[in-house]
């Protein structure tokens, strides 16, 4: 018998009616990533990049489409899976990615995130790859290691011409290709890193792994490794730049997955890292048992062999951290935009007003930093631009990626309770913020790497402060503060122990310099006020009274209805 509901009154209906949906913002997608960024888009006419703005517009409308959006979440919902062999019992060490993964591989190879400032080097070719890895790394970072590995092995391979002549043109190549073939049946090939093991960790001089040269020896020759590595992160690249103790000392070597012949190169992966964030990008540990391999540079010289391609990938850390600020601070102006309590819309209450400008100081302030360096790398015959290069990654590696767990978590408490569900994409922005500050040595490690340039290279010094110079007279908060830092470094007593307070001011006076001289009066007077004579530490939501928050607000909002 079928229910007659016609026979219920109409009071007696509406009792089913729980509530509306009200006071929710839209989802934050189907919007230009590039457009809506006024920063970055005053940043690339600044370094000499304003030829890419149409690309960037392009790009900035592909990564913030609602499909692009969600293939983040479907590859970090579908862990990458670890084969050891095949079904008929050959061993395959094949990693297993989920198709979002591929295609967003596809998609930052297609737009030459791993090769275009060498394809077409010019002015501001670093300055425009950058801008679109920082979107790019809005959408999903995690594969962004690959992508990094393969733009930053070019400058050490280099160092070997009869490889590179074999390697580069692959390596460079704009398509993506995922087979678990050998690199002589590829035209596109992605370049991995393996340098750290158990016992040494950054301390690579302590590696143990062993090269055993199968001829005369020595560069461009062949060798047989014998060892292991403790992180071998995207184990699926075709081949990896690896650092091994020859009879002259540490090299650096070139392992392809494969040998010559097609058979399978001998190194093994033991398992995938379990890690809490970067979770789409495999991480393995791995042992190599006699794999083959082609000495890259002098023997006995791996560490400054290798050491450009880990400056690269320093660098490219210090993009993604900018862009996984970017993607926080977007997603708490935009929801604190829509969203209303106590009477008003969050974007017009003084607290939230103070903690949404701090959000977009810190996240602009990393970004104009970025900038400053990828303008310096696309200027490396510039004397000055070259050694403010050698301090200015180090520190901005150090000091961006270390802001970053903080200003997600504060970004995720604006959201409130809905940014801690993971259909948000704050959980995962938070997970990734650590990664950048740990991989590719740790804080303290560029502290020492710091102190290092300084007394290999007292010119850096100088050019740094140089570098700050041009700003000076805009601010007196900020000449007391430089001043004041100058002095400092006259002192050397005891300079390993204070280096974290010494790299922090660094960072900060660059910031400043670049705010001072580029940005909007209210960002630089805010970013002085609240960094350089802070009454309240450096926690975020600190800006003291006087400061134009609402204009700072104003231009960081992505405006989505």
């Amino acid at each position: 018998m079928n229910a007659d509901h016609s026979a219920v009154e109409p009071e007696d209906r509406h009792l089913a009616v729980t509530h509306t949906v009200t006071n929710q913002p839209p989802a934050l997608e189907n919007y230009n990533l590039f457009s809506q960024d006024k920063a970055l888009q005053e940043g690339l006419i600044l370094r000499d990049a304003a030829w890419a703005q149409q690309e960037l517009v392009e790009f900035g409308e592909l990564t913030g489409r609602a499909e692009t959006i969600d293939l983040g979440f479907k590859a970090n919902e579908n862990k990458p899976v670890f084969n050891t062999h095949d079904r008929y019992g050959h061993r395959i060490d094949e990693v297993e990615f989920h198709p979002a993964y591929h295609e967003l591989m596809r998609i930052s190879m297609a737009h030459g995130l791993h090769s275009s400032p060498w394809t077409n080097p010019g002015a501001g070719t670093h300055v425009a790859r950058a801008a679109k890895y920082y979107l790019q790394s809005q959408v999903e970072a995690a594969h962004g290691c690959p992508i990094t590995m393969t733009f930053a092995a070019i400058p050490s391979i280099r160092k070997q011409p009869e490889l590179a002549a074999l390697w580069e043109s692959r390596i460079l190549n704009n398509s993506y290709d995922p087979r678990n073939v050998p690199d002589s049946e590829k035209q596109s090939v992605t370049i991995g890193m393996a340098m750290t093991e158990k016992q040494g960790g950054s301390d690579v001089r302590a590696n143990s792994t062993r090269a055993y040269p199968l001829g005369q020896g020595g560069p461009g020759q062949t060798y047989e490794l014998v060892g292991h590595k403790w992180f071998v992160s995207a184990p699926m690249c075709d081949a990896f730049l690896v650092l091994a103790h020859a009879p002259g000392g540490l090299s650096c070597f070139l392992m392809p997955r494969w040998r010559p012949d097609g058979s399978k190169n001998p190194w093994q992966i033991q398992r995938l890292k379990n890690k809490m964030g970067n979770v789409a990008n495999a991480s393995s540990e791995a042992e190599l048992r006699g794999a083959l391999a082609w000495m890259v540079g002098e023997e006995g010289r791996g560490v400054p062999t290798i050491i450009e391609m880990v400056s690269m990938t320093r660098f490219d850390c210090m993009i993604g951290s900018s862009g996984g600020m970017r993607q926080a601070a977007a997603q708490a102006l935009h929801h604190c935009r829509h969203r209303s309590a106590f009477g008003a819309t969050l974007n017009d209450q003084p607290l939230m007003q103070n903690v949404l400008a701090d959000l977009a100081l810190e996240s602009e302030a990393a970004l104009a930093m970025t900038l400053r360096v990828a303008h310096a790398l696309d200027n490396q015959s510039d004397e000055h631009e070259r050694l403010l290069t050698r301090l200015a990654t180090p520190v901005g590696k150090y000091w961006i990626c270390k802001r970053s767990p903080n200003h997600a978590y504060e970004s995720m408490e604006c959201i409130g309770g809905s940014g801690v569900m993971e259909n948000c994409i704050m959980p995962r922005l938070f997970r990734e913020s650590p990664v950048n500050a740990i991989w590719e040595g740790s804080g303290n490690v560029q502290c020492l790497d710091t102190l290092r340039a300084l007394q290999k290279s007292p010119d850096t010094l100088q050019a740094f402060f140089a570098e700050l110079d041009r700003a000076r007279g805009a601010d007196a908060r900020y000449d007391r503060f430089v001043s004041d830092l100058k002095d400092e470094f006259g002192n050397p007593e005891d300079i390993q122990f204070r280096a974290r307070n010494l790299v922090d001011r660094l960072a900060l006076s660059l910031q400043a310099s670049v705010l001072l001289q580029h940005s909007t009066t209210a960002v630089a007077d805010a970013f002085c006020a609240s960094r350089l004579q802070s009454q309240g530490g450096l926690n975020i939501g600190n800006l003291p009274r006087g400061v134009d928050a609402r204009a700072i607000i104003d231009r960081a909002t992505p405006v989505v209805d």
